[in-house]
């Protein structure tokens, strides 16, 4: 700074006894700045890292829901409810989410019912992050059922 700007500095704060250039917080703003930045930028990271799973396993569950209800149909075989899962899997995602589709026929309360399985990687941003599977599965009550 020059001599003048010191004098003008010194004029409008009297209680100061030192030079601007001698204030030892000069410059912490842009350091603190810095750090906080960098731990909200992971939490945001964090944030969207649990939107993004959250968002898959719900679009997988309804995948396997629908193709449950898909093999349940009375005029479709049970097994095409994989092909149908599949599909829809792979028209919200990559095939690597519908790798481990499968089917089967229980009964629930004397009623037999479509159960579809999907297995797929837990998606994760970066190499930080949970690693793992997802496991959901849908089911659909089987048409052209008497009662009971």
């Amino acid at each position: 700074m020059t001599p003048a700007l010191l004098r003008v500095a010194e004029r409008d704060h009297p209680e100061r006894d030192h030079p601007v250039r001698d204030d030892p917080e000069r410059g912490s703003a842009v350091a603190e700045y810095a750090m906080v930045t960098v731990l909200l930028m992971v939490l945001v990271l964090g944030v969207v890292q649990v939107a993004v799973a959250l968002h898959v396993r719900n679009t997988l569950v309804q995948c396997a829901v629908e193709g449950a209800r898909y093999g349940a149909r009375a005029d479709v075989d049970p097994g095409a409810a994989v092909g149908r899962a599949q599909e829809l899997v792979r028209g919200f995602t990559t095939d690597r989410y519908a790798q481990d589709v499968s089917s089967r026929v229980t009964s629930s309360g004397g009623a037999e019912v479509v159960e579809v399985t999907i297995r797929a990687p837990l998606p994760v941003i970066g190499t930080l992050g949970p690693a793992g599977q997802l496991t959901v599965s849908g089911r659909a009550y089987r048409e052209g059922q008497e009662p009971s």
